[in-house]
């Protein structure tokens, strides 16, 4: 599945600022206030687009990144919390959904039990744990742990077959890191080697809090990096795990055990979930057999520490003070260079959302999504799809046939807007005031359960995997959908009306429906079928020309150096970076068609065409710290916010036309060295 993480447009307070020579002097507009007329947008359109806002708005302590993003997010979240507060204090039935958001959000923010209570919802698992004398037991412990959340040792899921979307497959792989990426392990930039050692200081610190004598506890902590390292450097690269046919290896349970894992009878591990799946799917059989000898020879006292600290990362912002801090101080200050932490309430509904987001998200849209709102927006899904149909028609480089069946992929791609037509059924999930850790372990049970209960049955394609008041949408390949959620068009503080086409174009149209409808059309998206199966409908030769499309737009990003020494790694981000460049191009080609662009009346001196590209730049408007840079350079399928806006940008020829930009200004690349692949 690919997600799409994107901070979108919010309109704050605004006043005319005058621009650079390039245009008139305008009138108040909300996209000025947020300018640097200083800059010229052929030298840095990102800063000349978004400078000014980001300059007055710093960022907070206790964030790791600001920009429009947050705003939106902010507002949402003070709906939200309107929500719970209304349910914790009113009457509940039991059982109702009121009464479990009520309960939640009150336990949750009852700091003082959080600490009265400490590690005892954990008992259960600690005393799994505890009990470990080798491989056996371990994975005893680690399969509890999967179906409470936490994921140790490997990576379990149920979804889609890739090679049979009609049915429902469990799916096994590498994973079982404590640091975000196992470039994290290994990369010698004395930064991320200074994160290395500060983890291992974090690790010693959280068993001291377990009850780990201080001077025993760091050389603990380094034999469990140790047995991290070695996982890591079992797994494969970010970019390598972005091919789809090289990560499917279809096999039975017991040829898993035969070929891979000889001290894993999945079988009998299965049937203690009470599913016997006639096949697995293993994303990286290598990693399987690894971690098969690690567990093995790995000392019994490594692997209880290792999966006690995996247990308590997880579960850390719900144990209480103390290791809510700890957690904080390292995966808070050193790897997203926070300074203190983010409000409580904030970090609830996190979680939240987390645990039964569709619970709450069934009571956000009923009083915050409009269905005019909606209605512009499925409307425009249709305009870009349009749009996307006759440019494949008028490309060169596709074959006749090759264009066929992406005609065909086009029209069956469903998109869902909004929210979903048919809600999950929570009522079997239990919430009340015990702890905060009780009910996110039950919240996870329910969804353990839930994903199992998916195997044998026919693949649901109605449902949704994000919930409606999350700012974020995807593309599901094995569906060929668009999940578009009702909180991804929030625009705070303007009503949708106000925002005009150009904008709402460019934001809109381009970095969301158009960006994950090219999704089904990148590097990894162009591998499945109309019907979402991972199958072969290109000609031999029409995929070699994408290829070496697509490999021009590898080495513009990898020249790209946010940090030095730290480059855009240009194979992991491609289908992300192929997908903004072609969300850009079906917004423009769709904005095209609107009266707005035929009139080309200028609104607060900016022409529809310059509007249109600053609503696409206005939707990026983001600046992270050093840290969490870093740790996305390394860890990402995303390009830093900056230059997704400058390599897009860079290729489109009417950028230049509606800017001026000439040669030999940074922002100008001359025509055969631009990208033209959709």
């Amino acid at each position: 599945m690919t997600v799409r993480t994107r901070w979108f447009l919010a309109t704050l307070l605004v006043f005319a600022l005058p621009l650079n020579a390039r245009a008139a002097t305008p009138t108040a507009d909300f996209l000025q206030a947020n300018m640097n007329p200083e800059v010229d947008p052929g030298v840095d359109f990102f800063e000349y687009a978004n400078g000014g806002w980001l300059a007055r708005n710093p960022i907070p302590a206790s964030e790791s990144s600001w920009g429009i993003g947050n705003a939106v997010t902010d507002q949402i979240h003070l709906s939200l919390r309107k929500i719970n507060e209304q349910a914790a204090a009113g009457p509940r039935t039991p059982g109702s959904d009121e009464q479990k958001i009520g309960d939640f959000w009150a336990t949750a923010m009852d700091t003082a039990l959080a600490d009265r209570v400490g590690t005892q919802p954990l008992t259960d698992e600690f005393r799994r744990i505890d009990a470990i004398d080798g491989a056996r037991r371990a994975l005893d412990a680690a399969f509890a742990l999967h179906a409470i959340g936490v994921e140790p040792f490997f990576g379990f899921y149920v979804g889609q077959d890739e090679k049979d979307s009609a049915a429902m497959a469990v799916h096994l792989g590498q994973g079982g890191l404590g640091l975000p990426d196992r470039d994290f392990y290994f990369n010698d930039d004395k930064d991320v080697a200074n994160i290395r050692k500060e983890y291992v200081a974090h690790l010693a610190r959280v068993l001291a809090l377990l009850g780990r004598n201080v001077e025993r506890a760091p050389a603990d902590a380094d034999a469990v990096m140790r047995f991290e390292t070695e996982l890591a450097a079992a797994s494969r690269k970010l970019e390598d795990l972005r091919d789809p046919q090289a990560n499917y290896n279809k096999m039975t349970p017991a040829e898993l055990t035969r070929r891979n894992t000889p001290s894993i009878d999945w079988a009998t591990r299965f049937s203690a979930w009470d599913i016997a799946p006639a096949y697995v799917i293993v994303g990286q059989p290598e990693f399987m057999a690894a971690l098969d000898g690690m567990l093995r020879r790995t000392p019994a006292g490594v692997l209880r520490d290792y999966l006690r600290l995996r247990l308590i990362t997880t579960y850390a912002d719900t144990l209480g003070s103390g290791f809510d801090d700890e957690n904080f101080s390292f995966h808070g200050k050193v790897l997203s260079g926070q300074k203190q932490q983010r409000a409580r309430w904030k970090r609830v509904l996190d979680s939240e959302d987390t645990a039964m987001g569709m619970v709450l998200g069934r009571i956000f849209v009923g009083e915050y999504f409009s269905a005019q709102a909606k209605q512009r927006y499925v409307d425009m899904v249709e305009a870009v799809r349009t749009t996307y149909r006759d440019r494949i028609d008028r490309l060169e480089w596709m074959s006749p046939a090759t264009k066929a069946k992406a005609r065909e992929k086009l029209a069956s791609i469903t998109p869902k807007v909004g929210y979903p037509d048919k809600w999950p059924d929570f009522s079997s999930l239990a919430i009340g005031r015990d702890s905060y850790a009780t009910n996110m372990m039950n919240a996870m049970r329910w969804h353990h359960a839930d994903r199992l209960s998916k195997l044998g049955k026919p693949v649901d394609r109605s449902e949704w995997v994000m919930t409606p008041q999350t700012y974020n949408a995807y593309y599901n390949p094995s569906n060929n959908e668009i999940v578009l959620p009702a909180a991804i068009f929030t625009v705070p503080g303007t009503p949708d009306a106000l925002v005009d086409d150009a904008v709402a174009y460019g934001y809109a149209g381009a970095s969301t429906i158009g960006h994950e409808i090219t999704h089904g059309f990148d590097d990894e998206g162009r591998q499945f079928d109309a019907a979402g199966n991972l199958a072969d409908w290109w000609t031999a030769q029409d995929a070699k020309r994408f290829e070496q499309r697509a490999a021009r737009m590898v080495q513009q990003f990898d020249a790209y150096e946010p940090l030095p020494g730290l480059h855009i790694n240009g194979s992991a981000s491609l289908g992300e970076n192929i997908a903004d460049y072609g969300g850009v191009l079906l917004g423009l080609e769709a904005f095209k068609k609107t009266e707005q662009y035929r009139k080309g009346e200028t609104i607060g001196g900016l022409t529809p065409l310059q509007r249109y590209f600053m609503g696409y730049a206005l939707g990026w408007m983001s600046r992270p710290r050093e840290e969490v840079l870093r740790a996305r350079l390394l860890s990402d399928v995303h390009a830093p916010a900056k230059w997704r806006v400058l390599g897009p940008m860079s290729n489109i020829p009417e950028f230049y036309e509606a800017f001026g930009v000439e040669p030999g200004e940074p922002m100008y690349r001359p025509a055969e060295e631009r990208v033209n692949i959709w």
